[in-house]
C-alpha cells in the first residue's frame, strides 16, 4: 500500500501508540460533553472540574494500561488474545474511573452539582473505540499489506478439510504470501460448512468435488488438512490428484502428533538457531536452465553435501540423477529417501540412479561415465575429517587427489558440459593434510579447464554446521554427556554455512560458471567456536558452569586460529550474485604465444612441471611413503605448513611416554574434527 496514512499507521510502534493514547485520554472527556451537550459549548462552570476529572482519568487509564502491558505488544500481529487483552484493559480501567468519579470526586466536592453523571459512561465507550480502533486499523492494513504482495505466479491451493487444521493452514499461508502459496477454497464432506467462509476462503465443496473443484478453480496443489482421517481417505485424494495430474501434500496423522512428533511445533535445538544468517536466495530460473532435463551426476552423494544436493537437484526436475558413493548404506538411504519423498513430490519425471563405485578405481569410472553419460557432475567425494587424515596422508591423497583428477580427465574425455568440485576454506594456506590435499583438487580441477577450455569450476566454502563429524555435533554429544564441552582455544573462530545454504550457492555458482572459475562463498561474519558452544549449552536448557562446563584444550599442532577465503594472489570480486564472489588469479594462468597453451605460474615450476609432480605424489602416496608425500606436497602447494606432519617425519624413535602424548595427540585432531 503506498497510500501515506496507511503507511503511518502501519509503522506506528508502541511509543507512538503511547503519545495516540495521552491524546485520546485527554480529548475523550471533552468529546463526551459535546456529545452530551450536543453543541460546541458547555457551561463555563464545569472547565475547571472537567480539567481534574480529564487528569485523573488520565493517570487512572496508563497506570491500568500498562499493568496490560498495553505498550508490550506487536499490534500487526494482534490476534484474538490482544483483542481480549484490549476489552479487559479498557473495562478495567472503565471500571476504576467511574469507581474515583462517584467514591473520590464527587464526595470531595471537585464535581458540582449539576455535572452529567453520564460523562464517565460516553469517555468509557468513546476510549475503547478509539484505542480499540487505532489498534485494529493497524492490524486490517498490515493483513492486506502483506496478501498485496502475493506474487502473481503463486501456487493456487485447495485445502481438505474444513477444521481446526485447515483453518491453521489458510491462516498461516495468507499471513505469509512469500510462501508462495494461494489459498483458494476447501472442500469438506460437512453438509453444514457448504459455502461457508473461513478466513475469508468458501468451502466450496465436498471431497468427491475434488476433480470439478481443480478444474475450475486452476487448482495446482492440495493440502489434506485431516489429521484424524483413515489412511484410505488419504488414499483415495492422493490416488485422485495423481490423476489430475496436481500435487498433494498432507500434515500429520493424529497418532504422530499425540507422540510428540509435530505437537506445537516442538522440536530439538537446530544448528540453524545458531547461526544468525538471513536467508540465502538463488535464481531458481538460472538453476533451472542448468539443471532441468539434464543428466546430473552428484558423488559423495551419501555424504552431507552430496545427500543436500541430491535433494535440490531432484526439484529442478533433471532427466536422471546418478547419485555415486562408496559406501552402500548411504547410497541407500539418499536413494530410498528419494524415492519416498522427492519422488512423490515430482512423479515420474526424474529416473534416480544409484551408483556403489571408488572414484579411485578408473576403470570402474570409465564404465560409469560411459554407461550414465552425465552432463554435468558435482563433485562431492573427498575425505573430510581432519584429524584422521593427518594419520591417514597417503588415503587422503589418493581419494581427493587421484580422484579428482581421474574424474576430471573422464568428464573431459566423454563430453561432460560442466563440473563442479567441491572444495574447502582449508585449502587456502593449508596447515593440514586435508586442506592441502583439497587444494591440490583446485589446481588439477583449474589446470584441466585451462588446458580443456571447458566450464569445470571450483566452489570454496568453509565449515558446514550439522555436516557429519562437525563440531555442532560433537558438542551435542558432550553436552548431553554432561561436559565438558572442550574447545582448543578461546578465540578461535570458524566460518559456518548450513548444509542447505551452502548446496543452494553451489547450484548457483555452477550456474554462473563458464570457464574454470574459482567460486568462493560469502559466509558472513567468522564466529567464535566458544560463542557457538555458549548458545548451544543455552538453547540446550542449560547453564554453562553449573550443568556444563567449557574445557579449553590447547591448540592442535598445526591449527589455524581464523580460518582464511582467499590466497594473496587471488583477487576477489563479486559476481552476478551477492553472496558468491569469485576470484581472479592473475598470476595463475598466462597465454603462451608459441602453442597458444595455458601455463601455470606458480612461484616453483611450470604446468607440466606440477602435472609431472602431482604424478609423483600419487605413486608416493600409493607406495605409503610419507615422506616424500609430504615433501611433494609442499612442493605442489609453497604455502602448506604442517608442523607436525614435518616433526613425525624427521623425529627419531621416541620413548613409549612420547608414543603415547602423539596417540592422546591424534586422538584429539579426531575428536575436534573442523578445527584444523
Amino acid at each position: 500500500m503506498h497510500n501515506p496514512i496507511y503507511s503511518t499507521i502501519l509503522n506506528m510502534r508502541n511509543r507512538h501508540l503511547l503519545l495516540v493514547d495521552v491524546a485520546i485520554f485527554s480529548l475523550s472527556p471533552l468529546v463526551s460533553f459535546l456529545f452530551r451537550f450536543e453543541n460546541i459549548s458547555f457551561p463555563a462552570e464545569f472547565t475547571p472540574s472537567l480539567v481534574i476529572m480529564t487528569m485523573s482519568f488520565l493517570v487512572i487509564k496508563l497506570v491500568v494500561f500498562n499493568m496490560f502491558q498495553f505498550y508490550s505488544r506487536y499490534w500487526r500481529y494482534a490476534s484474538v488474545d490482544e483483542a481480549v487483552t484490549l476489552i479487559y484493559a479498557t473495562l478495567t480501567s472503565w471500571i476504576f474511573c467511574i469507581t474515583a468519579f462517584f467514591a473520590v470526586l464527587v464526595p470531595l466536592g471537585v464535581i458540582p452539582k449539576g455535572f452529567p453523571i453520564s460523562i464517565p459512561f460516553i469517555d468509557g465507550i468513546l476510549t475503547t473505540l478509539m484505542v480499540g480502533g487505532i489498534r485494529v486499523a493497524i492490524r486490517i492494513i498490515y493483513v492486506f499489506n502483506e496478501r498485496g504482495k502475493a506474487n502473481a505466479n503463486s501456487k493456487r491451493i485447495l485445502i481438505v478439510g474444513a477444521g481446526v487444521s485447515g483453518s491453521m493452514i489458510v491462516k498461516e499461508l495468507r499471513s505469509n504470501p512469500q510462501i508462495g502459496m494461494e489459498p483458494v477454497g476447501f472442500v469438506d464432506d460437512d453438509r453444514s460448512k457448504q459455502h461457508m467462509y473461513i478466513h475469508g476462503i468458501e468451502v466450496i465443496g465436498q471431497i468427491a468435488d475434488i476433480a470439478e473443484v481443480v478444474k475450475l478453480h486452476n487448482i495446482n496443489e492440495v493440502i489434506i488438512a485431516m489429521p484424524t482421517v483413515s489412511g484410505k481417505v488419504i488414499r483415495d485424494i492422493v490416488s485422485k490428484c495423481k490423476e489430475l495430474k496436481v500435487k498433494s501434500k498432507t500434515i500429520p496423522g493424529v497418532f504422530e502428533i499425540l507422540s510428540g512428533s509435530a505437537v506445537a511445533q516442538l522440536r530439538d535445538v537446530q544448528i540453524e538457531d545458531l547461526l544468525r544468517r538471513d536467508i540465502v536466495t538463488i535464481d531458481e530460473q538460472n538453476v533451472d536452465k542448468l539443471i532441468h532435463g539434464a543428466r546430473v551426476m552428484v558423488t559423495g552423494a551419501g555424504g552431507s553435501i552430496g545427500s543436500e544436493l541430491c535433494r535440490q537437484i531432484a526439484r529442478f526436475r533433471p532427466k536422471e540423477l546418478i547419485m555415486l558413493g562408496h559406501g552402500e548404506n548411504s547410497i541407500f538411504l539418499i536413494h530410498n529417501e528419494m524415492k519416498n519423498k522427492q519422488g512423490v513430490a515430482i512423479g515420474s519425471a526424474v529416473k534416480f540412479t544409484t551408483v556403489i563405485a571408488d572414484i579411485r578405481d578408473r576403470e570402474r569410472m570409465e564404465r560409469v561415465i560411459e554407461e550414465c553419460r552425465p552432463q554435468i557432475i558435482f563433485h562431492a567425494a573427498a575425505h573430510k575429517h581432519v584429524g584422521l587424515m593427518e594419520a591417514n596422508t597417503s588415503d587422503a591423497v589418493t581419494n581427493n587427489v587421484l580422484g579428482t583428477k581421474i574424474l576430471v580427465e573422464l568428464a573431459a574425455a566423454y563430453g561432460v558440459q560442466k563440473l563442479v568440485l567441491i572444495s574447502s576454506d582449508k585449502a587456502v594456506n593449508p596447515m593440514c593434510v586435508m586442506g592441502v590435499t583439497k587444494r591440490v583438487a583446485e589446481l588439477v580441477v583449474g589446470d584441466a579447464a585451462a588446458r580443456n577450455k571447458s566450464p569445470f569450476v571450483i566452489v570454496r566454502f568453509g565449515n558446514v554446521l550439522g555436516s557429519r563429524g562437525s563440531v555442532v555435533p560433537i558438542f551435542k554429544n558432550q553436552i548431553r554427556d554432561g561436559g565438558p564441552v572442550t574447545i582448543t582455544h578461546p578465540d578461535v573462530t570458524r566460518f559456518f554455512l548450513t548444509i542447505p545454504e551452502a548446496v543452494r550457492l553451489v547450484l548457483q555458482a555452477g550456474a554462473l560458471g563458464d570457464s574454470g572459475e574459482t567460486f568462493v562463498l560469502d559466509m558472513g561474519e567468522p564466529v567464535k567456536i566458544v560463542d557457538l558452544a555458549r548458545d548451544l549449552i543455552r538453547l540446550s536448557g542449560l547453564q554453562e558452569g553449573h550443568d556444563v562446563d567449557i574445557k579449553f584444550t590447547g591448540l592442535i599442532d598445526g591449527e589455524k586460529m581464523h580460518e582464511e577465503l582467499f590466497y594473496d594472489h587471488e583477487q576477489a570480486s563479486h559476481s552476478k550474485h551477492e553472496k558468491i564472489f569469485v576470484c581472479e588469479n592473475k598470476n595463475a594462468l598466462r597465454a603462451t604465444p608459441a602453442n597458444g597453451d595455458a601455463a601455470f605460474e606458480n612461484s616453483y615450476l611450470e604446468r607440466k612441471t606440477m602435472l609431472a609432480d602431482i604424478d609423483r605424489l600419487i605413486v608416493a602416496a600409493r607406495a605409503g611413503n610419507a615422506e616424500e608425500t609430504n615433501d611433494l606436497l609442499k612442493k605442489i602447494v609453497p604455502q602448506y605448513s604442517n608442523i607436525a606432519l614435518e616433526q613425525q617425519n624427521s623425529a627419531k624413535p621416541r620413548a613409549a611416554a612420547n608414543d603415547s602424548n602423539d596417540a592422546e595427540r591424534r586422538s584429539r585432531h579426531v575428536s575436534e574434527g573442523v578445527q584444523c
